[in-house]
């Protein structure tokens, strides 16, 4: 009986690890490859302050690198900075709002005259929003608040930082994007796919131009990571999915190797698919849609 439990857990372990490997993004975890990579260069985290940006900013603050970690959590954000330089690293805090033009505006200046040219700038900070179309006639602002978070706000931060590091001859610019920009549009998801969307082929149409003056562009493509964006939608939580901790592994692995994207192994011959089948795509996402998301009546369920 010992002999078979210790075989199957060892059936189970390697399963486990094939699911890992298929559905998620590779991942790096060697703290001396990431040291030689980020030791003494300037990083900056947006949405540093929960989750994905949170672990990540720890984790290069730990190999060496100055980490200015941005959000709106004021008092969660210096207290993240305060944590990493006692424990000697080196982190400083910029309480911002990048959904505010003129905040992110100042945040730019701020950076730049006080840190120089940013080595390495991580886009963190998203908005996720699921919400039924049934539900959104009266919410305008559902647009807006994806838009300014996911779009606007990036772009505005990095025409902020961008001439600095172009005029310093380098850079890393690290964009934390979803699959589902890659995909078939799924329903209810309209709002969060079109902000991350948008910004994704904005970011891609300038990467030819940054990389000319040796800004390099990386994405990285996450399938679910385990973080607050998905607690308001149940089904999320019972498929598979990283830990913030592993999600900052993938970063790692997008910093240390600058390759052109960082995604599963499913995603690109799932989105050849889903432009060759575009109506059986079409026809799975309405099943998909009655199967989990008919009970239009239940607004408790919309994020």
């Amino acid at each position: 009986m010992e002999e078979y439990r210790k075989q199957t857990h060892v059936i189970a372990q390697a399963l486990r690890t094939a699911t890992d490997t298929l559905v998620n993004p590779a991942r790096v975890s060697d703290p001396d490859k990431l040291r030689r990579a980020v030791s003494g260069k300037t990083v900056l985290v947006t949405g540093a302050s929960y989750g994905i940006g949170e672990a990540t900013a720890r984790k290069l603050a730990a190999a060496g690198a100055t980490v200015l970690v941005v959000a709106r959590s004021a008092d969660r954000l210096f207290d993240l900075a305060a944590s990493i330089n006692a424990g000697g690293g080196r982190a400083f805090a910029y309480p911002t709002d990048l959904t505010e033009e003129a905040a992110v505006n100042r945040l730019s200046k701020q950076i730049t005259e006080a840190h120089g040219p940013l080595d390495i700038l991580i886009n963190n900070a998203g908005k996720s929003l699921r919400r039924s179309l049934h539900h959104q006639y009266d919410r305008a602002h559902d647009f807006r608040r994806t838009i300014d978070i996911n779009y606007l706000g990036p772009i505005w931060l990095l025409l902020g930082v961008l001439p600095a590091m172009r005029k310093n001859g380098g850079g890393h610019i690290v964009n934390i994007s979803s699959v589902a920009v890659r995909l078939a549009p799924g329903p209810q998801w309209g709002a969060y796919q079109a902000s991350k969307g948008a910004f994704d082929r904005w970011l891609r149409s300038v990467a030819p131009e940054l990389h000319a003056d040796g800004v390099d562009v990386t994405s990285v493509y996450f399938a679910l990571v385990r973080t607050r964006m998905i607690e308001p939608t149940p089904i999320l939580r019972r498929l598979p999915g990283l830990y913030p901790d592993e999600a900052a592994d993938a970063i790692a692995k997008a910093i240390i190797e600058r390759p052109r994207t960082n995604e599963p192994p499913w995603v690109r011959p799932t989105e050849l698919a889903s432009v060759l089948l575009a109506g059986p795509a079409d026809r799975a996402a309405r099943l998909w849609h009655r199967r989990f998301f008919a009970d239009l009546g239940s607004a408790r369920k919309d994020s």
